[in-house]
């Protein structure tokens, strides 16, 4: 007998937030945060100080959903750490059951966020991680990521097979064991650890990643890899 995909009940979507940060994302964001909207999500928008017109789009949005998209505004750019942080805060205060973060640009399939919450929901798990089919990856972001996967590894004793996801979802009970207080793409890394440390029950899901040259050109590259791999080094060192 084929189980039945599990689809998040509407009692679960209003015990769920969404946090998304978003920066420079004026082309894409709108269909985002709308159709997550459409499905009956409430969600927090963190606008990291973006130079182009997302915050104009964010509002439109924010007008046709009033009740489902709430903005919160960066006036300089602090980086996916600390968007994401101020976002997971702002959730926290409204004690939902389940806070799930994906990025603005497109690259997520909505349809996802089931697959993404369904640990959760059933108990399996109080955090999980979306992970990325790397076959289907550029080979550049192929190649940066199994790095950064294996720097996880050697640095953060943690080991998965997409660490630098940028969909995940958690409990709120586990959100609020960590402290999770760093700027950059780091951040990724950085939940896994926390999560590790404070034996926070991890379970990944395979997810639908969609590449274009707009967010090809975002991420983990190997610029962003030698950062990231410089902050674990400082990080385990000194402090």
């Amino acid at each position: 007998m084929v189980e039945k995909e599990f689809v998040m009940s509407k009692k679960d979507k209003e015990q769920t937030f969404m946090v998304i940060p978003a920066y420079n994302e004026e082309n894409r964001v709108q269909p985002v945060i709308e159709n997550i909207a459409k499905l009956g999500y409430k969600m927090i928008i963190v606008n990291d100080g973006s130079s182009d017109n997302t915050l104009k789009k964010l509002k439109q949005s924010q007008e046709k959903y009033p009740d489902n998209i709430f903005i919160l505004n960066h006036i300089i750019n602090r980086g996916m750490g600390a968007a994401i942080r101020t976002g997971m805060d702002a959730a926290l205060k409204h004690k939902p059951k389940y806070i799930v973060n994906l990025d603005a640009d497109g690259q997520h399939d909505i349809a996802d966020i089931n697959k993404v919450c369904e640990p959760l929901v059933k108990g399996r798990a109080e955090a999980v991680i979306g992970v990325r089919p790397f076959k289907d990856m550029p080979r550049s972001k192929n190649f940066a990521n199994s790095i950064m996967n294996l720097l996880t590894k050697i640095f953060y004793r943690v080991d998965v097979s997409d660490s630098q996801t940028g969909f995940r979802a958690i409990t709120y009970d586990a959100l609020k064991k960590i402290d999770v207080d760093v700027e950059g793409y780091i951040i990724a890394s950085e939940f896994l650890r926390q999560f590790n440390e404070n034996n926070i029950k991890l379970e990944e899901v395979t997810i639908t990643t969609i590449y274009t040259p707009e967010t090809q050109s975002k991420g983990t590259n190997a610029k962003v890899g030698i950062k990231i791999m410089f902050r674990m080094i400082k990080q385990i060192l000194f402090e």
